[in-house]
C-alpha cells in the first residue's frame, strides 16, 4: 500500500511565494517520475511540473521561469518552490507519484490535494 500526501497551500497575495511538499510512504522501490497537477474550479486537470528520477525537469508553459520543483529521492518527496504567484494560479493541487512497487508493478497514486489561493 502506497500513500501520496501533500501540505503547504495556502492563501497568498499576488507576487508571493508558497512551497508546496508531497511526501510518498508505503512499499515503495523506486519513483521514476513525481509530477504536481492542479485543477480549477470548472477546468480540466492540467500538469504543472514533473520531475524524473534522475532530476530531469518538465514544466507548463504558464509556469516556467516561476515555479521549481525539486526532489529528494532519499525522502521519497518532492517539492514545488512557487513564486511570483498570479490570480491565475489559484487551484487545487494535486501531486502524482509513478510508483515501482515492491513487486515490480508500476502505479501512479495521487494525493489528496492541497487548496492554493491568490488573492489580494
Amino acid at each position: 500500500q502506497v500513500q501520496v500526501v501533500e501540505s503547504g497551500g495556502g492563501l497568498v497575495q499576488p507576487g508571493g511565494s508558497l512551497r508546496l511538499s508531497c511526501t510518498g510512504t508505503g512499499t515503495i522501490k523506486s519513483i521514476p517520475r513525481m509530477a504536481w497537477y492542479r485543477q480549477a474550479p470548472g477546468e480540466q486537470r492540467e500538469l504543472v511540473a514533473a520531475i524524473s528520477q534522475g532530476g530531469g525537469t518538465d514544466y507548463a508553459v504558464p509556469v516556467s521561469g516561476r515555479f521549481v520543483i525539486s526532489r529528494d529521492n532519499t525522502k521519497n518527496m518532492t517539492m514545488l518552490q512557487m513564486n511570483r504567484l498570479k490570480f491565475e494560479d489559484t487551484a487545487e493541487y494535486f501531486c502524482a507519484m509513478d510508483v515501482i512497487n515492491l513487486w515490480g508493478l508500476l502505479v501512479t497514486y495521487w494525493g489528496q490535494g492541497t487548496q492554493v489561493t491568490v488573492s489580494s
